[in-house]
């Protein structure tokens, strides 16, 4: 069994501090005890804390000033320890911005419960503050979300809805990365360690696919020669996560609905109802409403689904994302291939722009490993790109016609670090990391281009 935490724990009674200690330890939290504040402020930034324990009284020193300074310095949560019945303390250790508290003698079944609580907590906020900064991106997952503002506000979405176990609808065209969306609303979920069990309502063949959600009993069909569980059990305790929904056929979809609703299922074959514990978050490209008005999808199963929903924008709507995740790409694909390559050319900068990306992430994906597969040199030109992406032109830079003068070298440069800078959200270490240069080369060209030279 893995540890549930690492816990420090404040006090000036050494008979106290390794009581909570052996305690704890019992109980696979890992613990470093203090008699003092000294020391302690430092080691709460530390990625190895969970959470703190403190001592309302400490020789020389306050525990609720302690637990103040801790929340101003870090996201660590505070649990106070008070004397039993102590109400007026109590209180104001929570407006010091404790976590919780726990009287004293300290109950360790109960204090086992506020901990596992607190350090939910803590690793929910680092989480939400990784979707946040990295765009719901971690390296072994298909591809990233991307951090534009349009996708800030629906990783803003994931980090509210993740803590709950409402079922969630994600609506999005084909690549744009629904799943990655699920996978990370599983990640900040408290379910996060529990499993995350993926079907295509459209990759099953429709005569096997409620045996795969609902399980089987034993001779329930010919080659049913034992029992098994079907996805709905198999994502107890986690997230069963019901892609391409919209093409459940129509048949299974009251069993379906029964199963939400009931919390239960019936393997096929079966005569007893099995129950389950898993989110269930759905996905689909097409227009459930549509299909709901046409009669091809049950409307009391889109509502049980769709309790939230989480539109993932396509890609040509969310163009500052574009060479953010063409650079990301790259880098992968560059380290799997053993390529030295490092950036793009302002032409191939000027043709991932303007392509349309019907595709979406995953068609922008594809590109860039075509494009470091062929590139010979260390930076990906127009003619590494594929035909498709090739041929296009960017919107914003139509070819000059007949009579019209062309723009210089140093215009087009111009065009395409300001249009990078843009696209990163004024973000001058990101743009340098994009255009493949340093920030002071950077400044310089920019200061270079607001003097008009």
């Amino acid at each position: 069994m893995g540890l549930k935490g690492g816990i420090l724990v404040v006090d000036d009674d050494a008979s106290i501090c390794g009581l909570v200690e052996a305690a704890l330890t019992t109980r696979d939290f890992s613990v470093r005890t203090f008699p003092s504040a000294d020391g302690v402020l430092e080691a709460a930034t530390e990625r190895t804390t969970d959470a703190v324990l403190v001592d309302v009284r400490l020789d020389g020193d306050d525990g609720l000033d302690l637990c103040a300074r801790i929340v101003d310095t870090s996201d660590v949560p505070v649990v106070v320890m008070t004397g039993n019945g102590d109400l007026g303390t109590a209180i104001r250790a929570m407006r010091a911005g404790a976590y919780d508290f726990v009287t004293k003698p300290v109950d360790f079944e109960l204090l086992e419960l506020v901990l596992v609580r607190a350090v939910r907590h803590r690793r929910l906020a680092l989480e939400v503050e990784h979707l946040r900064t990295s765009g719901g991106y971690r390296e072994g997952t298909e591809m990233p979300l991307g951090t534009s503002p349009v996708m800030r506000r629906v990783l803003d979405l994931i980090a509210r809805v993740a803590p709950t176990d409402a079922s969630t609808l994600i609506v999005g065209e084909s690549g744009t990365g629904k799943e990655l969306v699920a996978r990370a609303l599983h990640r900040a979920s408290p379910r996060h360690d529990g499993p995350f069990v993926a079907v295509s309502c459209a990759a099953i063949p429709e005569t096997l696919l409620e045996s795969e959600l609902f399980g089987h009993a034993r001779g329930a069909f010919t080659d049913a020669r034992e029992a098994r569980a079907g996805m709905c059990q198999q994502g107890d305790g986690g997230v069963l996560f019901l892609d391409e929904i919209g093409e459940l056929p129509l048949k299974l979809q009251p069993k379906l609905l029964r199963a939400l609703q009931e919390r239960t299922v019936r393997p096929l074959g079966g005569s007893d109802e099995v129950p389950f514990d898993a989110r269930v978050v759905a996905a689909t490209n097409v227009d459930l409403t549509r299909a709901v008005a046409d009669g091809r999808f049950r409307h009391d199963l889109f509502f049980r689904l769709a309790v939230i929903q989480i539109d993932v924008p396509p890609l040509r709507d969310r163009a500052g994302d574009v060479l953010a995740l063409a650079q990301t790409f790259l880098r992968r694909h560059a380290r799997k291939g053993g390529k030295v390559v490092d950036g793009f050319t302002a032409a191939a900068a000027q043709r991932l722009l303007g392509h349309r990306w019907p595709g979406n992430v995953r068609e922008l994906q594809n590109c860039i490993e075509h494009a470091v597969v062929v590139a010979e040199g260390r930076r990906l030109g127009v003619r590494d790109l594929p035909a498709s992406v090739r041929a296009g032109h960017p919107r914003s830079q139509p070819t000059a016609a007949a009579g019209e003068s062309l723009v210089t070298l140093a215009d087009v440069e111009r065009t395409h670090v300001l249009r990078v800078l843009d696209a990163v959200g004024r973000n001058h270490q990101e743009a340098a990391r994009v255009l493949g240069i340093d920030r002071k080369t950077l400044y310089r060209k920019l200061r270079r281009y607001a003097a008009g030279r």
